[in-house]
């Protein structure tokens, strides 16, 4: 419980109005999981202002705020602290608390197992004594007092995590708590983008131990070098634990040895100095996890506790969230939700495991997603997780960009290819595991906190209230932050459950016997190529449909093997090509047919191809009195298989009379060809608009595009109501002007104020694709409401009028395309007002702004 006289005494803060609670529950500094009778703590960082959210978190139930500035809204029935500085503030009241309990403290740091070590250690000490933890809290300085929110006086013992996101935060955090024990768990790939080496994680985690008093206690993992090797500069006593997996350890104080790995536990037994323990066991699944109960097992002996005692105690251990938890999946299967946070030691460890256990009659299934703040180490990284799967997994199923480069590995390392499975939403993650899943197989599933896979779990779960044992709870409507993070100012959301629906939608429109072609030509209209293949595959789609050799290859290279369709112009140097990675072409001319086939037949193979007839379009294609000629002159090409014939409509977003035009002219090319005896697998005319629109344009095989992404084919030719736009694009104010009348706002003084203004810039421009000329976006959304465009848009800057916006701040999130509060900006609004169409604003979004999925 958090008393209000406490927080105004560290903080020397003053209230806000009269207080109308003195007692609060817990800290909250997250307003989407505010919970009744908790404090709201508005803080500033480089993530944003918890000040713009104190309403959200009033809503959800709190009945104080801390902040820097006043609300500006009625704080009746509300307590309001006000302080210069919250950060310091919390930072106070943690010194203070732990003073005013007399809690000792033990601090967890390290790269991987802090939380479960942190739980261990508090079920061996909790055999004699009160010990309070809050496992898998959040990182850094600010996780601090967020884990202590629930201390009470009666705890004897603080455990506590100190994880750190930067240089600098373990010396602050250590000042604050001044623990009496340091536990070094291990010094691995964690947070790798914001360190310099592993060597520079080690020296900001060894100031846990060397800031020790001397009379207290340092935890080291024997086996990891860098945290053995703090040993010598530590004042307190020093303890190391190993395990005898790959080679001894018999330097350790503690070790573990004889480990047998289970699906449900983990055996071994244990040595300290001279002393055995034979056949003891933890509920814990993997070696690696051992670690922490040897570290909790030193740290009950520093605190007289019994290594037989805490032996025991830690047989009752439970299994923590997302940290090699098993769950009931379906069929009679066991998922181990390894969901929380992936590194490349964690995954190496789970992966070692899983090949321990797995048996002869049951498959071993490892879903992998991708791993986060690794830096210029995630290549690598994601490299030895492929090789790695390869050997221990059966089945191997990725979700993500990152985590698709491993399964090419896997496949080049040796696993089958029907036994890997690239996927890019939750769902198609979970469909591929599902598939032939059976009694006693083995799902592992793990990923970095943005590959969210505890998503690819709820979808496995066969009991839905085991939903409530997974790692994180809250959805965020299901859209990452694609600014956080990042080192780009503007970011776009491509939702690929979004995609995987629309696709799943079209499919049912056409119906079962009909064909869908994916055109994903020009980086899938924005979306991005491979990831929507891949969806569009996994959810339906039976081909695809590209403009270009190059965007062919760039699917090829990306380890799709589904016929792709050129639908485009293919020079005759092509072939090759089109052979070696088993392409289809589009003929529209004798003489490239006749270039093809002399180019098929002097490597010894054949080219598929479909061929284009123009049924009034005037772009590509034979015309309708050329195509008999055409097909006369294929009769002695050997070397090349017609496979289909298809027709491009013109105006089947609109004018659907003349679309029936074209099916008459294109039916009137194909029926004679039938008559005379030729056979096309794939008769196709259907854009997206007459696919669903026009049940007599289907034939057999339909080539979808803009629907795909959610998007209308035209005013006349909508998707159904339920179809989900897919992309949505945001970026955030970076400045702040109040310009009085009269002043210049960008380049050629081409706007002037009309009177006092306020002026945010956000950082967009032409250079990202957000058009200057000759008509441009109007307007875009801040705080939920409308921002009209001033002045010219720049390169890299554009400015917006928020003059009539209550409490804009710089790092407020703006929307360009997408939806915020009850307001929305769509990617139509944008095309009229560029008077262009849906397609054109899609795909011109530029390649300098990051997709993320």
């Amino acid at each position: 419980m958090i008393n209000l006289y406490d927080i105004l005494e560290a903080a020397d803060g003053q209230l806000f109005g009269e207080p109308a609670a003195q007692i609060f529950a817990d800290f909250c500094f997250d307003a989407r999981q505010a919970k009744a009778g908790e404090l709201f703590v508005a803080m500033k960082t480089d993530r944003g202002d918890g000040h713009h959210f104190m309403l959200d978190a009033i809503r959800g139930g709190v009945t104080g705020i801390m902040c820097t500035y006043p609300p500006t809204f009625d704080t009746d029935g509300l307590t309001v602290i006000v302080m210069r500085s919250v950060e310091d503030a919390l930072m106070s009241w943690t010194r203070l608390i732990l003073r005013k309990f007399g809690t000792t403290v033990i601090a967890v740091t390290g790269s991987v197992g802090k939380s479960i070590t942190a739980a261990a250690i508090a079920q061996v000490l909790g055999a004699r004594h009160k010990a309070y933890t809050q496992p898998g809290q959040l990182e850094g300085r600010f996780g601090l007092p967020l884990a202590l929110g629930r201390l009470a006086k009666d705890h004897r013992f603080a455990v506590l995590e100190l994880g750190v996101n930067q240089p600098g935060e373990m010396i602050t955090m250590v000042e604050a708590v001044k623990p009496l024990v340091g536990v070094v768990t291990a010094i691995s790939h964690a947070h790798t983008d914001r360190f310099a080496s592993l060597e520079a994680i080690a020296e900001e985690k060894s100031e846990l131990v060397r800031r020790l008093p001397p009379e207290g206690v340092a935890v080291l993992n024997f086996d990891d070098s860098l945290a053995r090797g703090l040993a010598a500069s530590i004042p307190a006593s020093v303890i190391t634990v190993g395990l005898d997996i790959n080679e001894p350890a018999f330097g350790s104080d503690l070790l573990a040895y004889n480990i047998l790995m289970d699906r449900y536990k983990t055996g071994f037994d244990l040595r300290h100095r001279q002393a055995r323990y034979a056949g003891r066991w933890v509920p814990l699944l993997g070696a690696h996890q051992l670690y922490g109960v040897l570290a909790a097992l030193a740290v009950g002996l520093s605190f007289d506790i019994p290594l037989e005692e805490g032996l025991q105690a830690l047989t009752r251990i439970e299994p923590l969230p997302g940290r090699m938890r098993p769950l009931a999946g379906p069929g009679g299967s066991l998922i181990i939700d390894d969901t929380v946070c992936a590194i490349p030691e964690s995954t190496r460890a789970a992966l070692r495991w899983l090949d321990s256990v797995r048996g002869d009659e049951s498959r071993a299934i490892f879903a992998f997603g991708d791993m986060d703040h690794l830096g210029t180490y995630s290549s690598l990284a994601h490299i030895q997780a492929g090789q790695q799967a390869a050997k221990a997994a059966d089945v191997f199923v990725t979700k993500g960009d990152l985590a698709a480069e491993a399964g090419r590995v896997a496949l080049e390392s040796g696993l089958a290819r029907d036994r890997v499975h690239v996927t890019f939403s939750a769902e198609d993650a979970a469909n591929a595991i599902r598939a032939g899943l059976g009694p006693d197989d083995l799902v592992l599933i793990q990923g970095g906190p943005s590959a969210r896979m505890e998503r690819v779990v709820r979808h496995l779960l066969a009991d839905e209230e085991a939903g409530k044992l997974l790692a994180r709870q809250t959805d965020n409507n299901g859209e990452p932050d694609v600014l956080e993070g990042s080192p780009h100012l503007s970011g776009i959301h491509i939702d690929m459950e979004a995609i995987a629906y629309n696709v799943r939608r079209l499919k049912a429109i056409i119906g079962p016997d009909v064909t869908l072609l994916a055109v994903v030509q020009a980086d899938a209209y924005g979306h991005g190529a491979v990831p929507v293949s891949t969806t569009a595959l996994n959810n339906g789609a039976g081909f695809l449909g590209v403009g270009t050799l190059a965007e062919a290859l760039e699917l090829r290279e990306a380890g799709i093997a589904a016929p792709v369709l050129v639908m485009g112009y293919m020079p005759p140097w092509g072939a090759r090509l089109a052979l070696r990675h088993d392409l289809t072409v589009t003929f529209f001319d004798v003489e490239s047919a006749r270039l093809f086939d002399r180019t098929a037949r002097e490597v010894g193979g054949t080219i598929r191809a479909h061929v284009l007839i123009d049924s009034g379009m005037g772009h590509l294609g034979l015309l309708p009195d050329e195509a008999t000629h055409f097909f006369r002159s294929l009769r002695n090409l050997e070397h090349l298989e017609i496979e289909g014939i298809y027709t491009h409509f013109s105006t089947a977003d609109g004018d659907h009379d003349y679309t029936r035009q074209q099916i008459e002219t294109f039916e009137g090319v194909v029926n004679p060809l039938l008559a005379a005896g030729l056979r096309f697998k794939y008769i196709h005319a259907a854009n997206s608009a007459a696919a669903i629109h026009l049940e007599d344009a289907r034939f057999n095989m339909v080539r979808a595009g803009i629907a795909l992404y959610g998007l209308h084919p035209g005013p006349l030719a909508p998707v159904p109501a339920d179809f989900k736009p897919a992309l949505s694009w945001k970026t955030r104010v970076v400045c702040i002007k109040r310009l009085p009348a009269g002043s210049v706002v960008g380049y050629g003084n081409a706007y002037h104020t009309h009177a006092l203004q306020q002026i945010a810039l956000i950082p967009v421009g032409y250079a990202d694709g957000f058009r200057r000329a000759p008509k441009r976006w109007r307007r875009v959304l801040i705080r939920g409401e409308f921002a009209p465009l001033v002045g010219p848009v720049s390169m890299n800057l554009t400015a917006v009028d928020v003059t009539n916006i209550d409490g804009v701040q710089t790092g407020d999130e703006v929307v360009l395309i997408g939806a915020q509060g009850q307001r929305a900006i769509t990617v139509d609004d944008v095309a009229e007002w560029l008077d262009t169409n849906n397609y054109a604003v899609v795909c011109t979004i530029l390649p300098r702004v990051p997709r993320v999925k």
